[in-house]
């Protein structure tokens, strides 16, 4: 038992830098008297910044044969090294599961000796839970580049979400930190359960017994501040991903210097989180507001923003399309505004289709009306603000909006 809680703080320490790990979509449901569903959801619980931490996050092994500058496990590295036997991951998982200790796996891994030789392992791992187990609960694996697509093909449809990361935003990047790997592997097995899920949704449509495979989608995560892409790249290459392989996230990590390496930067303050928070808003207007990424950032602004959130950074930058008359807007046009919501633009929809709109019928949806007001016009609402440049209108917000981040801005802007 001592030896297993000793490889469980060293696996489950070397897991904490994989950020992507959240546990959505899935509807598996408990069946023949098994353990476990996820039909009604994981509940988390978060670190402060906001970091998974309800599943049972570990690796199967920090043993690696790659030496990847930004990575604790490297194999250069004299740290600890440990690995699970299959056994031992089931027993943990189920153990922990019965307890009420976690809700889900998130099995990771280093390579050792070769690609296939681990996702092997990770097949018996989440088949046995499966099968012998009878195990419904929530189970996402990361998938090893490089490993056979036949492998890959089998695991989804075990796993409920299935991820691989692309580590740095470019190939340029990845090359400059770890020569050994490629997105070129990322993007085959991305390819792979992409195409295996378009062919399952269509033969589900006209056989109902289809077996799920990976029902929560697919995921990747890159690491932002190792090296110098800017976040118009970043965001580029989410939104490329995005629409190639119909992942369900993209997640930002930013870089925490682990190694002493003179490949990865030196950082004179905190890791980067308020970066690594803006990518996740301009990513949440990619999927949820139809911004492109050339609209959040451009070649003459490269970067986000760091006093401001992206949305409230595009409207001033775009004067020309405000006021919005909320009377008349449409929905694609109402949710650019600063302040308004995807649910709050719906509440604004409905609620004129048996009057004009007014002020306080905004800040009864949840209008954050002391940002919005600058950018619309209702019944008893003028703007009144159309005299002011760009450069006037974002002092007076600053001025009258305190940012949540502010103890974090001046540090972060030093990055810049």
């Amino acid at each position: 038992m001592e030896r297993i809680r000793e490889k469980l703080r060293i696996l489950a320490d070397a897991a904490k830098y994989d950020v992507s790990c959240a546990s959505s979509g899935s509807n598996r449901k408990n069946t023949n008297g098994g353990i476990g569903d996820t039909g009604s959801g994981i509940c988390h619980s978060y670190t402060e910044d906001g970091r998974c931490v309800s599943l049972l996050k570990i690796l199967l092994t920090n043993f690696c044969i790659y030496d990847c500058a930004f990575c604790i496990s490297r194999k250069s590295n004299d740290v600890k090294r440990a690995a699970f036997t299959v056994k031992e991951v089931v027993d943990l998982t189920m153990n922990f599961y019965r307890r009420n200790f976690i809700e889900g796996l998130f099995l990771s891994s280093g390579i050792f000796k070769h690609a296939d030789y681990t996702m092997e392992r990770m097949l018996a791992i989440v088949k046995k839970l499966r099968l012998e187990e009878n195990y419904n609960g929530y189970i996402h694996l990361k998938t090893i580049p490089g490993a056979s697509q036949e492998l890959v093909r089998e695991a989804g449809l075990y796993a409920d979400r299935m991820s691989i990361n692309l580590e740095m935003p470019t190939e340029a990047g990845l090359k400059a930190v770890a020569p050994e790997k490629s997105h070129t592997e990322v993007r085959r097995q991305l390819a792979t359960v992409n195409h295996q899920l378009i062919r399952f949704n269509d033969e589900r449509s006209m056989i109902r017994s289809v077996p799920k495979f990976v029902p929560a989608g697919q995921s990747t995560q890159m690491v932002v501040g190792a090296t110098p892409e800017t976040d118009l790249q970043v965001l580029q290459t989410a939104a490329e991903f995005y629409t190639a392989y119909a992942l369900k996230r993209v997640y930002y990590s930013g870089y925490i210097p682990v190694n002493t390496d003179e490949r990865m930067p030196l950082l004179n303050s905190q890791p980067p989180l308020l970066r690594e928070n803006r990518l996740y808003q301009a990513d949440w207007l990619m999927r949820f507001y139809g911004f492109a990424a050339g609209e959040i950032v451009n070649a003459a602004q490269p970067h986000l923003e760091m006093e401001i959130d992206p949305k409230l950074s595009w409207a001033l930058r775009h004067p020309q399309f405000f006021p919005v008359d909320l009377n008349r807007a449409d929905f694609k046009t109402i949710i650019r505004v600063p302040g308004i919501g995807r649910q709050s633009a719906q509440k604004i929809i409905a609620t004129r289709q048996f009057g004009n709109i007014y002020v306080y019928q905004l800040q009864k949806m949840g209008v954050a009306y002391n940002r919005a007001q600058y950018f619309i016009t209702c019944t008893d609402a003028l703007n009144r603000y159309t005299d002011k440049d760009p450069q006037q209108l974002r002092a007076l917000i600053l001025k009258t909006v305190q940012s949540k981040y502010a103890s974090l801005l001046a540090p972060q802007l030093a990055l810049f």
